[in-house]
């Protein structure tokens, strides 16, 4: 039998860690907190306890995104160590209530921490421009939600330029992720109003959009930010940060653009009143004026209703050529993307989306 090695406690403890680390270099695991405290405004512990067994856990409170508390479900993720005290215990590098009665009072929790802070005041939001050509968004480009903005994006007014940040949108990783892109646009500053964008799902599922540091980043952006997350009956705290709350994507895309359509009949509606206008001036001044001017008047009047109605079809004509799919289906192609070699661009045809990487530039002769 081979001889056991003598070790120190000191080593006994870094054997233990290494080899703790290298079976779990991370964990999550899932359970009720009890015994949570916060020491010297830095430090956070709590136990994770099921019905059988418990965990000591540790974390910053820099760490904890979303409040906790006694009685809670959550799931944390960390590292197992064994502390210098020889008392086992985990590193904690996030952690996030689970289930919908544990998401609601973390909810309501930061919920009025935030609202105190003012994060939330109505004063503070801005309006979307009118006149949107350049649009942001922060979606997984993989998500329904997002290919329903994109559809009804196109078939209303169009004309639009959209750069996307894809990203996770639920998940640990999520919140991060999400802040990197907001931060992007900023930074950049080429894009009118930020869209933060996620289709349904369950608490569980939208609990990222909850985030403290994700909540403080969308009211920090000097960019408007307009959300469009889960269902209409939904509700994150990013929602109350951003400028303007859309009820699903779908509906975001529709508070970003006109209705074409509508737009054309405003026009239609709008010269027939004008040629009602004229007319009622005209029998008017019938009582005061000689039967020989009345002709004249209504010749002038058609005349300038036939030139306006003339000039709306041209810019009808302008508007529909400008069209995007109308040039894509003309064999042209749309290139976003910053033109320098090297950058990743985005093309786009008519039945193809082509991501490419840019060889050369050069000044066109």
């Amino acid at each position: 039998m081979a001889e056991m090695p003598k070790l120190t406690p000191s080593e006994f403890i870094a054997v233990t860690n290494e080899t703790l680390e290298y079976s779990f270099s991370g964990v999550l695991i899932e359970g009720e907190v009890a015994s949570f405290k916060v020491n010297q405004g830095k430090w956070v512990f709590f136990d994770l306890k099921d019905e059988e067994s418990s965990i000591s856990c540790f974390m910053t409170l820099w760490g904890l995104k979303m409040p906790i508390e006694d009685g809670m479900k959550v799931v944390v993720r960390g590292v197992p160590k064994l502390t210098k005290w020889g008392k086992f215990s985990v590193t904690v590098s996030d952690v996030r209530p689970v289930g919908e009665g544990s998401l609601k009072k973390s909810f309501e929790i930061l919920k009025k921490k935030l609202t105190e802070e003012g994060l939330f005041d109505s004063a503070k939001k801005r309006a979307l421009p009118k006149d949107l050509t350049r649009l942001g968004v922060i979606s997984s480009t993989a998500a329904a939600g997002y290919h329903d903005f994109v559809k009804i994006l196109n078939a209303r007014w169009g004309g639009i330029k959209v750069s996307v940040a894809h990203t996770q949108v639920q998940g640990f990783d999520a919140p991060a992720q999400i802040i990197r892109a907001l931060r992007y646009f900023n930074e950049r500053g080429d894009v009118q109003v930020i869209a933060i964008l996620r289709g349904g799902g369950s608490a569980d599922d939208l609990a990222a959009f909850n985030d403290k540091e994700l909540v403080r980043a969308v009211a920090a952006s000097k960019i408007p930010v307009i959300t469009g997350v889960g269902h209409e009956v939904d509700e994150t705290l990013i929602d109350f940060a951003a400028d303007v709350r859309a009820s699903t994507p779908s509906n975001a895309a529709e508070i970003l653009t006109l209705d074409r359509k509508a737009e054309i009949q405003k026009v239609r509606q709008a010269m027939v009143r004008a040629g009602q206008i004229v007319t009622q001036k005209i029998d008017q001044k019938i009582l005061v004026e000689i039967k020989g001017k009345i002709k004249d008047v209504e010749q002038r009047s058609r005349l300038r209703i036939g030139t306006f109605e003339s000039e709306l079809k041209q810019k009808m004509k302008t508007i529909e050529m400008l069209n995007p799919e109308k040039v894509l289906k003309q064999g042209y192609a749309i290139l976003a993307g910053k033109i320098s070699p090297g950058s990743v661009v985005k093309i786009t045809t008519e039945t193809k989306e082509i991501k490419a990487e840019v060889k050369e530039v050069y000044e066109r002769k």
